[in-house]
């Protein structure tokens, strides 16, 4: 499947738009949200190919949002890059339990943000 349009969520807007401007100068069309409800509402809504999703946010957090894309058929199927400032083994496993795809830490440098999101779309 090739990877068109991603979606980012983080609550952060410095990290959005770092995000949005290195896929967007890559070729990719991003839509954006700022927590994983806003997230899961721009997936209903959209038809997105990839998510790329902040980890701790307020109303409703990065695992619970996987979570729930996880668990609707619709959406199952969507690779999704966890990136976060959390680089401990623990909540890795645990974004591997709840169905992250990829891990990213932050901060990151743009490259490695595509790099990653490549991978999990391969």
């Amino acid at each position: 499947m090739k990877v068109r349009r991603i979606l980012v969520v983080d609550d952060m807007a410095m990290y959005r738009r770092m995000a949005s401007h290195a896929l967007v100068a890559a070729g990719y069309e991003v839509l954006e949200a700022e927590n994983g409800e806003d997230g899961l509402q721009v997936l209903a809504e959209s038809d997105v190919h990839a998510v790329v999703s902040d980890l701790n946010m307020p109303v409703m957090d990065g695992l619970t949002m996987i979570e729930r894309i996880r668990a609707n058929p619709t959406t199952r199927g969507i690779p999704v890059l966890m990136v976060t400032t959390e680089s401990s083994a623990e909540i890795r496993a645990r974004g591997r339990e709840a169905g992250a795809t990829g891990w990213l830490v932050k901060p990151y440098k743009p490259a490695h943000l595509l790099m990653s999101l490549r991978r999990i779309c391969a």
